[in-house]
Formats: structure tokens, C-alpha cells, sequence
């Protein structure tokens, strides 16, 4: 089992806080045996303390991405804590990347939390549909994922100065009606190839 709180690639610096995740993908990297170079799988989750001093001097980096196997904001309180610091030392660009459900788990308001702190938002949408969506992300939470996950891209405005939308790029997939969505949505779209990072 590893530890890794903390890993580079290219000019960024992602941050690994829990495996946690209330979807099963099928698209998922975490059943590429690849992986993206690292063992980000956790013997238990780290506190802000330890992933601070993982990521060492964070100002050398271009961004710093709240990531890793598992979403980032079923533990907020650690992602603006740890966030809250790195800008305090750093000024550095900080971004969350979200599968939007956090607050349909935990009935509770996070992106208020998250203002000042986060510049960008990056929210898996991966389909422009709900029956799609199902298929694709088998959400714990069943039929009320998708329309949770549509309130958390239309809340996130409000609160995050720049979001976007990602799509996931499986064999057979269809852009249009992504791109309709997100232009709908009045957000950015980045359509990620089947094996990206």
C-alpha cells in the first residue's frame, strides 16, 4: 500500500486525500493497472498537516490540484484548510477536481466554503443525460446523481471563478450533445481522451 499524498506531473501538483468515491466508473483510472505512475492507493487518509508537508514548496509549481483516487471533497474541511495555507505561502493557482456529488452525500452547502480559495472548479459531467450518466458512473446515489450533479455545476458559478466540465472520451462517444450542455450550462467543456491523466 502506498502513502503518496502528494505527486507531481509536468508543472502541477496534485494532492491525494482520500480513495473514497460514490461512483464506479467503468472509464475509471483506478482499474487501469497503469494508473498515472504513482500507487495512490491510501492505508488511511492523511490530515491537512501531513499533506502540507507533502507537498513541500507548492510556489514551484503552476497549479496545485486537489485529485488522487477518490473525491476530494468528501473531505472539504481538509481541502480548504490545506488550500487556505498554500495560498497564504504561496499565492499559487488551486484547483478541485469533482464529481459534484459531495454535497448530495453529505447534505451540506461545501462550495461556500471553497470561495477565495479555489480558482477552478474541473466537474466530471461525463454524459448529457441521466440514464447515460447511470450506466456510465453507477452512482451510489442511483437517480439522484445527475440531477444533483447539474445543481453543483450551476452552483459552483457563484462561488469559483472559473469552471469546466469534463467528459471522459469512451469508444462510441458523441460530443454534440456534451457540448449543448455545457453551453446551456454557460460553463467551459474539456473532453479528455480515454487514457488521459
Amino acid at each position: 500500500m502506498g502513502q503518496v499524498y502528494a505527486y507531481s506531473i509536468g508543472d502541477r501538483l496534485y494532492l491525494n486525500i482520500t480513495n473514497r468515491c460514490p461512483n464506479r466508473c467503468i472509464f475509471c483510472i483506478r482499474n487501469n493497472e497503469k494508473g498515472v505512475g504513482y500507487d495512490l492507493w491510501l492505508d488511511r487518509e492523511p490530515s491537512a498537516a501531513e499533506v502540507l508537508a507533502a507537498a513541500g514548496d507548492a510556489g514551484a509549481y503552476r497549479e496545485v490540484v486537489f485529485c488522487g483516487y477518490g473525491e476530494p471533497l468528501l473531505r472539504w474541511e481538509v481541502v480548504v484548510e490545506v488550500a487556505r495555507a498554500l495560498k497564504a505561502r504561496y499565492g499559487v493557482a488551486i484547483r478541485v477536481n469533482t464529481n459534484g456529488l459531495a454535497e448530495a452525500l453529505l447534505k451540506q452547502a461545501i462550495l461556500p466554503q471553497l470561495k477565495g480559495l479555489v480558482d477552478t472548479i474541473s466537474i466530471s459531467l461525463n454524459a448529457a443525460d441521466a440514464a447515460t450518466y447511470e450506466r456510465l458512473c453507477q452512482p451510489s446515489l442511483g437517480p439522484e446523481a445527475y440531477p444533483a450533479l447539474l445543481r453543483f455545476i450551476r452552483e459552483s458559478k457563484k462561488f469559483i471563478p472559473r469552471v469546466v466540465v469534463s467528459v471522459v472520451q469512451i469508444p462510441g462517444f458523441d460530443p454534440e450533445p456534451v457540448r449543448k450542455m455545457a453551453e446551456e450550462l454557460g460553463v467551459e467543456l474539456r473532453i479528455r481522451s480515454y487514457m488521459d491523466e
